[in-house]
């Protein structure tokens, strides 16, 4: 069984349209995942996409911690973020192995905008965070790191690395996988990052007609 679960927390840009989009283009190009997920805190109601409900009132990206909620899904596992563009064939996302998108801009640091594993392989980093989450959450409980915002990546990256984890990066194992969006050109895939604040509702050309379903 492969799951692909993505995190809908309210209070921001995003809504159930987002969940649609990301499902309507997982479902295109990357039909080897058996089940999606979203973990939300809103009455979501997306035709092939189970509701779970977030049981905890962490705040903005900080409700992406409960993926790792034990027993949520069984066998290979994909977070994936809401803002991600499938354009073009990306099963390859639903091979099995402890994988993560490199950062941007940090090298050798881990993203949590596409992270994969096993089952109740990465459980840890949710009881680390849900037993002390004040802590996690505050700035510099992880040490000095290269990032400027002190968010859920930066606490996965630490707990992973503490615990001796070091997943594959996505773009080492497969170069010609994912793209970062450009507005300077139209062209774009397999898979569209998006960076700072580009979105794919402000993008142009085919990314946002592959977003929006044309």
């Amino acid at each position: 069984m492969t799951t692909l679960i993505t995190v809908l927390r309210s209070g921001g840009r995003y809504d159930a349209t987002w969940v649609e989009r990301l499902a309507r283009g997982v479902r295109r190009h990357a039909p080897a995942f058996d089940r999606i997920l979203c973990l939300t805190d809103l009455p979501l109601a997306v035709a092939g996409v189970e509701r779970v409900p977030l049981r905890h009132g962490w705040p903005a990206w900080w409700a992406k911690m409960e993926a790792f909620r034990p027993g949520l899904a069984e066998g290979t596992t994909l977070l994936c973020d809401l803002d991600t563009v499938f354009t073009g064939p990306a099963d390859a996302l639903a091979e099995p192995g402890l994988a993560a998108m490199e950062d941007y801009f940090h090298r050798g640091r881990l993203s949590s905008a596409l992270l994969r594993w096993h089952g109740d392989e990465l459980a840890g980093l949710y009881a680390a965070f849900a037993a002390e989450p004040e802590r996690w959450m505050a700035a510099g409980s992880c040490g000095p790191v290269p990032n400027a915002v002190h968010g859920d990546q930066v606490v996965i990256d630490y707990l992973l690395r503490r615990d001796g984890l070091r997943p594959a990066f996505v773009q080492q194992l497969y170069p010609d996988l994912l793209d970062f969006y450009d507005p300077r050109r139209a062209e774009h895939g397999p898979v569209v990052i998006f960076i700072g604040d580009a979105k794919p509702d402000t993008a142009a050309g085919p990314v946002h007609a592959a977003w929006a379903g044309a």
